[in-house]
């Protein structure tokens, strides 16, 4: 009887390599909480000692709940109307072969790979030219732009494994096409229209470089975060903010992973 043969011993290389390039990643970004619960304002170790004053004394800065409600209004809007776009864009992708298909594709994804920097001051010149004055509105158009590729990204994945037949049935029982659309097609996608909502939010949510250049005298909430870290007295009320904005990024992006894996399973 021939002897099992033993698996050859490995060295887990790869998987120390993976957790020292987390550990590098992700322990700077620890340390901004760790910080917001410091009693003194020098960002050093070690820490005077624990406090929760600098989150108590968000609540009273007004500049900073108009720009968080600026963010708010801008990442609503630019989620609804990039998940919007980006409902039929995928769905006209994944069902239809047309000329230009792979073009239109192809610039609808190009903001992924475009510096920021050169979207933004395009941008601005872009709006300037046509009469518009930086605002939310002009925040609102540039961010859908930068949002639409995660949108079609997203409802691609949920278009991909979607049975065309259940529509054909419902035509064949005499539904009309928006009929079928929305009693057929959008309970089934319903998972990625959550997981686009939540992702291009956050996009949105965090997003600077645009909002610095077209928000004018209406900042959003980063651009209100960079105005504030140069001064050291503000440092830890900063980091107490950020804390917060980490804290519900993380929570946003783990809800859109679970609706979009929903959606793939569903479909």
């Amino acid at each position: 009887m021939s002897k099992p043969l033993r698996k050859p011993f490995r060295f887990p290389w790869l998987l120390a390599y993976a957790v020292g390039y987390l550990i590098f990643l992700y322990l700077p970004v620890l340390l901004l909480p760790l910080f917001s619960f410091n009693d003194g304002t020098i960002v050093a170790f070690p820490m005077k000692g624990f406090t929760l004053k600098w989150y108590a004394q968000l609540g009273g800065q007004d500049t900073l709940l108009q720009a968080m409600a600026n963010s708010l209004i801008v990442g609503a809007v630019t989620a609804l109307v990039a998940t919007s776009l980006g409902l039929f864009a995928a769905r006209a992708y994944v069902r239809y072969r047309f000329k230009g298909r792979e073009l239109s594709e192809g610039l609808v994804m190009l903001p992924l790979v475009i510096p920021g920097i050169i979207v933004a001051s395009s941008m601005l010149v872009l709006f300037i030219s046509l009469g518009l004055k930086p605002s939310l509105t002009t925040v609102i158009l540039g961010h859908v732009f930068v949002a639409l590729p995660f949108a079609v990204s997203i409802m691609k994945s949920a278009f991909d494994d979607f049975d065309q037949s259940l529509e054909e049935a419902a035509f064949d029982l005499g539904e009309s096409v928006i009929g079928t659309f929305r009693r057929v097609t959008l309970p089934i996608v319903a998972p990625g229209i959550v997981a686009s909502l939540l992702v291009t939010f956050t996009v949105s949510f965090d997003e600077f470089v645009l909002a610095f250049f077209l928000s004018g005298n209406q900042p959003t909430l980063p651009v209100y975060i960079w105005s504030q870290i140069r001064f050291p007295a503000k440092l830890p009320n900063t980091l107490a903010l950020g804390s917060l904005l980490l804290l519900a990024s993380v929570l946003l992006l783990l809800t859109a992973e679970y609706f979009r894996r929903r959606s793939g399973k569903s479909a």
